[in-house]
């Protein structure tokens, strides 16, 4: 017979609460062909709780490796040091990575480019790096995050043609449209690999952007004028809205120029129907993906880039349960009002006719 020491403290999980026992031995007999299939606890396996799982569970959740170790201790009685639950995440970085370059679909319909920054230390220093997150809707209204990209170049235009180039090499094809937030050379970027996108500025940066020259006294006044541009139900509305909102506001010159200067995005959303227009003049959907990233990057500085994506990527799993077979709201009436667009639904229809 073997025997050979499970774990430090057994805890029967029939009980109302658990009850430490010390040091369990487990037998497991010898076979001569060795065809013996333990149950209880697997061979070469020396975990019974489980715990691994609710490690990564928590991690995911966006508890530091302190507050894990702390939770362990108090619910199951023994301490989990720092250097095993790093031992425990690390075990998804193959997964992970796998998940990074994994095939994607021919098209999309709308794709959402956002960033946000963690620290990593790197060379005895600590250092901000980008994090570039792509999310994506198919042409069925699902959510998907396209891929995480970490870096500590400047974002210009060769950098998005590699995020986008790469993204074309994973097998897409055609982009429909893309919203961001007005990042240097991403639409020169994306534009150089998919041909035929619309690049739209984000409606609500442009508004952040101009407010910061107006006072508050007038700050209500002012985001009320500009809900009317935006907001005009066809682009002969909005023109007349803009012509009186220069008028009105023309003593904070500064607050005007960021709409003059970016009034071919605000123009080419009326070339849509209202569904597609709310879809596409905001970042907000990639915006609430960082909002839970920024849950896992809080913590402080990061080891390395191999952290940050496992740490990312557990917190992803968790947002793809959520987005499961739950399509984009109102995402019918988006798909009837792209189809009003000849061009745009002869694209579409040459993928569809292919699956």
């Amino acid at each position: 017979m073997l025997s050979t020491s499970c774990c430090n403290t057994f805890y029967p999980q029939s009980c109302d609460r658990f009850v430490p026992f010390g040091d369990v031995e487990i037998e497991v007999p010898r076979d001569r062909y060795s065809e013996f299939e333990p149950k209880v606890v697997p061979k070469h396996e020396s975990d019974v709780t489980g715990i691994e799982d609710k490690v990564l569970s928590m991690y995911a959740k966006g508890m530091s490796q302190r507050d894990i170790s702390s939770t362990i201790e108090d619910i199951y009685g023994f301490k989990l040091s720092h250097e095993s639950i790093s031992k425990i995440t690390d075990r998804v970085l193959d997964e992970a990575n796998e998940w990074q370059n994994r095939p994607l679909k021919k098209i999309y319909a709308f794709v959402f480019v956002d960033c946000l920054y963690v620290s990593i230390r790197k060379k005895n220093e600590v250092r901000n790096c980008a994090v570039y997150v792509v999310l994506g809707y198919d042409l069925d209204g699902m959510k998907d995050i396209l891929g995480i990209w970490i870096s500590d170049a400047a974002e210009g235009k060769h950098y998005w043609m590699q995020v986008f180039d790469e993204l074309k090499a994973r097998g897409v094809e055609d982009i429909l449209f893309i919203s961001m937030d007005g990042v240097s050379g991403l639409e020169a970027g994306a534009k150089s690999i998919f041909k035929d996108v619309v690049v739209q500025r984000c409606i609500v940066h442009l508004v952040r952007n101009s407010v910061k020259y107006i006072p508050t006294k007038d700050y209500k006044a002012f985001t009320s004028a500009l809900k009317k541009i935006y907001g005009a139900s066809n682009l002969k509305n909005a023109e007349a809205e803009f012509e009186k909102f220069k008028q009105t506001w023309g003593k904070y010159p500064g607050a005007i120029d960021v709409w003059v200067r970016n009034w071919a995005h605000v123009e080419q959303l009326f070339n849509y129907g209202s569904a597609v227009r709310k879809a596409m003049y905001t970042t907000n959907a990639v915006e609430s993906v960082n909002s839970s990233f920024r849950k896992m990057t809080k913590k402080g500085s990061f080891s390395n880039e191999n952290a940050v994506l496992k740490a990312l990527y557990l917190r992803t799993k968790e947002l793809m349960k959520k987005w499961e077979y739950r399509p984009v709201s109102n995402w019918a009436m988006v798909r009837n009002q792209l189809a009003m667009d000849e061009k745009i639904q002869n694209r579409i229809l040459a993928y569809e006719n292919q699956q």
